[in-house]
């Protein structure tokens, strides 16, 4: 099988910035998003810093390797980027409380291996149906979660951008994890909140099912922005082609 990733990031329509940055690396299979917090300076250096350690830490594992383990060393790395983080504000008064959401899929041996901190998402769109990968890190969800607050009433909410767990802000955080079977035919797809705040599963599926997927990115950040564009948005998918030998980036 044979990963084709496609990316885009834009700085939508009410920001004069962009905080989040997006990591591809096709070398080693690995792929994330971050989309900071702080401030102009310290958002976008925090979630390029998540990025970056990511990166340099994470190589692909020679040979077979246990399932747990590749998700340990996943983990890992996303704490070892939260302490970095955490390390640089403490050491610059100017960057004090910056911090970073990060949702990373990394491949091998046949799973994909997902970390998720802060409400940044990760979907796969299988046999026509996206399901979301992790759960939002933010007040609202856990409000829903709990039975307090329904979805509608969360979308309303004037908190729905309080998230409750970020890379960084402290200098240990707990990191979801999951490792995901891969199917030749499967399209990952993560994504900053200013898509998914404003376009739901359904609609996400509809959308992959009917268009190309290298132009799915762009066809998404125009409807995010048709939308209101309230924030920076940023999509990473990836296909797993069925054939490794394909050149067809627009195969379904």
């Amino acid at each position: 099988m044979k990963l084709i990733p496609y990316s885009l990031s834009d700085v939508g329509r009410k920001r004069d910035h962009n905080e989040d940055n997006f990591l591809v690396r096709e070398d080693v299979g690995l792929y994330a998003v971050a989309d900071g917090m702080g401030g102009h300076q310290a958002g976008e250096r925090a979630s390029k810093m998540a990025l970056e350690t990511l990166a340099e830490l994470l190589k692909r594992p020679e040979g077979p390797a246990e399932r747990d383990d590749v998700l340990a060393k996943l983990r890992d790395a996303t704490q070892a980027a939260g302490a970095a983080i955490f390390d640089a504000a403490q050491a610059d008064p100017s960057l004090q409380g910056m911090g970073t959401t990060m949702t990373s899929l990394w491949f091998h041996g046949g799973r994909a291996y997902l970390a998720h901190v802060g409400d940044s998402r990760a979907y796969l769109f299988r046999d026509g149906r996206a399901q979301q990968l992790s759960d939002d890190h933010s007040w609202v969800s856990e409000q829903v979660r709990a039975g307090m607050m329904s979805e509608e009433e969360a979308k309303e909410s004037k908190f729905r951008h309080i998230i409750t767990r970020s890379v960084g802000f402290e200098r240990e955080v707990l990191v979801d994890g999951a490792a995901i079977p891969v199917q030749a035919g499967d399209c990952y797809l993560i994504c900053s909140d200013g898509l998914s705040n404003y376009v739901e599963g359904d609609e996400l599926a509809r959308i992959m099912t009917a268009r190309f997927y290298r132009d799915v990115p762009r066809l998404l950040v125009e409807l995010a922005n048709d939308r209101g564009g309230d924030d920076n948005i940023t999509v990473v998918l990836v296909h797993v082609a069925n054939d490794s030998g394909t050149n067809d980036d627009s195969s379904k």
